[in-house]
């Protein structure tokens, strides 16, 4: 009886579990300034998170920046610079930011390393994807001619095209579906998978569209779409995935809170 009053005291007391969400730079209003979409913020806040937006900062301070985490967001933003995977670039690479790359790649496999329940978002799929060895389409409408529109002048919130999920993965059981609609603002997909990774989601013309962590000593899931921006749509969707991220990481808090607890 005592254990189960701690327990439940201990769900009870539990604080808004930190989770770091990752930013760019811009320059506004002249000067250079750390920019998150607040879309990304109140999703997190929503889930039952207190988002912390990371700057970019030096590779080397990645793993200290997760420090006292319960979890991470990779959002969306520029491209990945080809580099990182062994490709030259494509004439119509978009914008990259050199030192928003570095700084990502190395959260991503800080996270892996300390099994940080991750979810990642557009740009951030694939970064996690070329930080565990993957590669990327540098651009869906010339070197995949055939594909579907997947960026073009729709509303951020505009559900422009089917997704197609693996039944029984993560993604899916976090979304609750195997066939949702989504938005689309990407030029760049997944190509080859990354190590440990595995494709659980696909357009109907075959672009990745979502990826797992395959074991389950990582809660990691990525998506292509924009889910932040979908959570005030009638679909419960993606306010589905965010509650299942919000879900790991409170359990990531529990578990560090267990861990650190004197024995008695």
């Amino acid at each position: 009886m005592h254990a189960r009053a701690r327990n439940l005291a201990d769900v009870i007391a539990i604080p808004s579990p930190p989770v770091a969400i990752t930013a760019t730079t811009e320059v506004i209003r002249d000067v250079m300034r750390t920019r998150a979409n607040v879309s990304y913020t109140d999703a997190a806040r929503a889930a039952g998170g207190r988002p912390d937006v990371l700057p970019v900062l030096p590779r080397e301070d990645a793993d200290a920046m997760l420090d006292g985490m319960a979890g991470l967001i990779l959002t969306g933003g520029e491209d990945v610079d080809p580099s990182h995977y062994g490709s030259a670039p494509h004439p119509s690479l978009g914008a990259v930011h050199a030192e928003r790359d570095a700084f990502e790649l190395a959260l991503v496999r800080a996270a892996r390393e300390r099994r940080l329940p991750t979810l990642a978002i557009c740009r951030g799929v694939q970064v996690a994807n070329v930080a565990l060895g993957g590669t990327l389409v540098q651009d869906l409408p010339s070197e995949r001619p055939a594909a579907l529109p997947h960026d073009g002048p729709f509303g951020r919130s505009d559900r422009v095209h089917e997704v197609l999920l693996v039944a029984g993965s993560r993604l899916s059981s976090a979304i609750g579906a195997t066939r949702v609609t989504t938005n689309s603002l990407h030029h760049q997909a997944i190509s080859r998978i990354g190590e440990g990774l595995v494709a659980v989601a696909h357009a109907p013309d075959g672009v990745v569209e979502g990826v797992d962590w395959a074991d389950e000593d990582w809660w990691m899931t990525g998506v292509q779409w924009h889910p932040e921006e979908l959570t005030a749509t009638a679909e419960s969707w993606d306010r589905a995935l965010f509650a299942a991220f919000g879900a790991a990481v409170r359990a990531r808090l529990l578990s560090s809170r267990g861990a650190s607890a004197p024995r008695s």
